[in-house]
Parts: structure tokens; C-alpha cells; sequence
């Protein structure tokens, strides 16, 4: 039965032409679809199956990057080099020894910093009181924050993954893959980001340092759940969205979890969105070298899956906004954002990495206008909900009063 589908299968893959030769007859610039009898095999454990599976994958491969090669010798004979989505001149502008430690940080491609960012913000705007605007010097402490951390994390996975970054395409030009730096070099400078943040950290209450600092075991052991499980990006969104619930500990001294819970699911599942699409650009080299992503695990039905995603989120924010007593604009801007990742999910080209790479930055669109629909709601919260929710409050914490009984006066006979 399994011959017979696989053949059915096979039948059906859409033909594609050898990327020398297409590189010279068409201006594709973007990776073709893997065929089908590629992407049969990939939840297949017979092992009979894997050997042809992987030469395959091994012939797509090395056409693929043929084609870019002459595909880009083309395009800057006969113009001006197009821009990669991560283009940035800020290393171009730094000194040369500290190059290599600016691309630790990916201090070039601040997205990271940006996706680790939005959900503090989210949490520190929906903890306004009714009428009023986000704790300003909050919403600074957790930016210089998670543009340390970010670096620090980065730093951290390129530790672990030296020789696995090595082997792909995309990122065997990272400081450690390529031998900018030394392994020691690295851990020096992992030691000066993690002094930073903690310095960040104890400018919080100690309920907040106490609840950020348990975060660090994440960001220690993300890297090496691409080794053991198809599901990193689980492990990376529960990382990387701790600042929805550190962020409403930091402005109210505590976690409400009615509010802070639906809204740390929700980032969870967007990170699982985004990130899955990120690791569509490396998923070849990920499957020929035995590192795990989402990517490989929803293959070709990843569209049903970010969906799925994409629903369980704006959910999760509606609960969270009804937690809050939230407004018309932040409703909106949920709508918003989720026409903008239905958009971005069936638009998506899974096997185009400049395509995946768009939709992954897009994603900074997303966390900006959460966050404009949070503050825009909670100042047109009206006057009366704010009385109602210090007057409920007072109420639960002030005891009820309780008249002691008179004394009679004695009855003189």
C-alpha cells in the first residue's frame, strides 16, 4: 500500500528543471518546490527509505545553490546587487574588532530584539490603570533589556550550535561557524551581556527579579531542544514571551493570572507562528544534518497548522482583553492582526527562504500594533470603570466593620 501511494504521489510532483540550466532560461530567483517523493518520506521511519530520501535532498541542494550562485554573478554583471531581507549597514560603521562580537548579538538584525520586546510592552500597557498611559520608564528598562538578552540568548545558541552552523548555508558565516572568535572569546563575552542584564533586572521589584531570573534556565537549554524534539519553537516561545508575565510583575508587584496567562499563551503560539516560517529557510540542511524544527514536522500542511496557531492566539488575546476590561480599539487591532497573519500565512511561499524571511520580519508589524491597540484602549477605558476597579479593590482588602454591642445602663431601684 505504501509503494502504491508513493508512486501515486510521485506522479503527481509538479516537474522541475535542473537549476543550471533554469538559471540560464528563467529569472526565478526564489528555491522551487521540494518534489513530492521528497516530502513523502519525511514522517516515514523506514529505514529503507531514508538513504534515497536524503541523496535526493542532497541533488536539490546542491542545484539550489548552484542556481544562486549563477544567479547572482547575472545579477551583478547586468546591475546593482538587490538587497537581502537582513541587509544592514550598522557592522559597516563599527570598528574591526568589534565586528565579530556586534554579529554575535545579531546587533545587525534587530528583529529579535523586537519579537522578544512586544510582549513586555503588551503586559506593561494592559497593567495601566483605566484613562492612563504605559509606565514610560518601564517600557525603557525592558527595551535596553531585551536588547541584551536577545544578544545574550543569541550568543548562547551560537555556543551550542558551532558546528551545526558550520554545516548550513545560512550561517556558517556567524562569528563562531567561521572562526572570527574563539569559544573562549565567546564565553567572556556571554559573562559582560548576562552583567548587563542583570543589572537591567535589579532595577525591578525583587517579585520581578525573582520571576526573570527563572527564566534563564530557557535560555540556557532552547538551543538544545533542536536536538531531541520537532517542537523548538514550543520551547522558544515559552522564552521568549516570559516578558508578558514579567512585565505586569514589574508595574503592579504581582502576576494576575486572569489577564497575564491567556496573554503568555498567546505569544507562545505567535512565536511558534513566526519561528516556524524562519526555520522553513534552513529546513533542508536541518533535515541532512539531523537538527528538528516545526518546519519539518508540519511540512507540507504547514498553512493548517499556523492556522491553527494563529486562531488559539487571537483567542487567547480576546480573553486576555476581557480580563482587563479592554475597549473598541483594542478589539480592533486584534482584528488587525489577525487579517495581517492570515495574510502572511496563505501567502506564504514555504520553499522560497527570501520569501520566509519577509514574513518573518513582517511580524514586528504585528507586535506594534497590539501594542497601539493596548494603550489607544486603556485611555478610553472610561472614568466610572476606573472608580469601580479602585472601589472594588478597597473593598477586598479593607474588613468589614462590625458594631461593637452598647452597654445597657444599670437600672437603679
Amino acid at each position: 500500500m505504501f509503494a502504491l501511494r508513493h508512486l501515486r504521489l510521485q506522479g503527481r510532483a509538479k516537474p522541475y528543471l535542473p537549476y543550471a540550466a533554469a538559471a540560464a532560461t528563467t529569472t526565478v530567483k526564489h528555491m522551487p518546490a521540494v518534489p513530492a517523493r521528497v516530502h513523502i518520506g519525511l514522517h516515514t521511519h523506514a529505514s529503507d527509505c531514508r538513504k534515497q530520501r536524503l541523496l535526493m535532498l542532497q541533488e536539490h541542494m546542491a542545484s539550489w545553490r548552484l542556481h544562486q550562485r549563477t544567479t547572482t554573478t547575472l545579477s551583478e554583471s547586468s546591475g546593482p546587487e538587490s538587497k537581502a531581507p537582513y541587509k544592514s549597514s550598522i557592522l559597516q560603521e563599527l570598528a574591526a574588532a568589534t565586528k565579530p562580537y556586534a554579529q554575535l548579538m545579531r546587533i545587525d538584525r534587530p528583529i529579535g530584539t523586537y519579537l522578544l520586546f512586544w510582549p513586555c510592552g503588551w503586559s506593561i500597557a494592559l497593567s495601566a490603570d483605566a484613562g492612563c498611559w504605559p509606565d514610560f520608564t518601564m517600557l525603557a528598562l525592558f527595551a535596553t533589556g531585551a536588547l541584551i538578552m536577545r544578544g545574550a540568548g543569541c550568543t548562547i545558541n551560537d555556543m551550542w550550535d558551532k558546528d551545526i552552523d558550520a554545516k548550513v548555508e545560512r550561517t556558517r558565516t556567524r562569528p563562531l561557524a567561521s572562526g572570527q572568535i574563539t569559544q573562549l572569546d565567546a564565553i567572556v563575552f556571554l559573562s559582560a551581556q548576562l552583567s548587563l542584564g542583570l543589572l537591567v533586572l535589579v532595577q525591578l521589584n525583587w517579585q520581578s527579579i525573582l520571576l526573570g531570573a527563572s527564566s534563564l534556565g530557557l535560555v540556557i537549554t532552547y538551543p538544545l531542544m533542536k536536538r531531541v524534539t520537532y517542537w523548538p519553537q514550543l520551547v522558544l516561545g515559552m522564552c521568549f514571551n516570559w516578558g508578558a508575565l514579567l512585565g505586569w510583575c514589574a508595574t503592579q508587584g504581582s502576576v494576575n493570572l486572569d489577564a497575564c496567562l491567556p496573554l503568555y499563551l498567546s505569544g507562545v503560539c505567535w512565536t511558534i507562528v513566526y519561528d516556524t516560517i524562519y526555520a522553513h529557510q534552513d529546513k533542508l540542511d536541518d533535515l541532512q544534518i539531523g537538527v528538528k524544527s516545526t518546519a519539518l514536522r508540519f511540512g507540507e500542511n504547514t498553512k493548517a497548522w499556523l492556522s491553527g496557531f494563529t486562531a488559539a492566539m487571537l483567542a487567547g488575546l480576546s480573553a486576555a482583553g476581557y480580563a482587563c476590561d479592554q475597549t473598541l480599539p483594542y478589539y480592533a487591532a486584534v482584528g488587525v492582526v489577525g487579517a495581517h497573519l492570515v495574510q502572511q500565512i496563505y501567502s506564504l511561499n514555504i520553499d522560497n527562504p527570501s520569501d520566509c524571511a519577509k514574513k518573518f520580519i513582517s511580524n514586528h508589524q504585528v507586535g506594534l500594533i497590539l501594542f497601539l491597540g493596548i494603550v489607544l484602549g486603556t485611555l478610553l477605558k472610561s472614568e466610572d470603570n476606573k472608580k469601580q476597579r479602585k472601589a472594588s479593590t478597597a473593598a477586598a482588602t479593607t474588613p468589614a466593620y462590625v458594631p461593637l454591642p452598647q452597654s445597657q445602663p444599670d437600672v437603679i431601684s
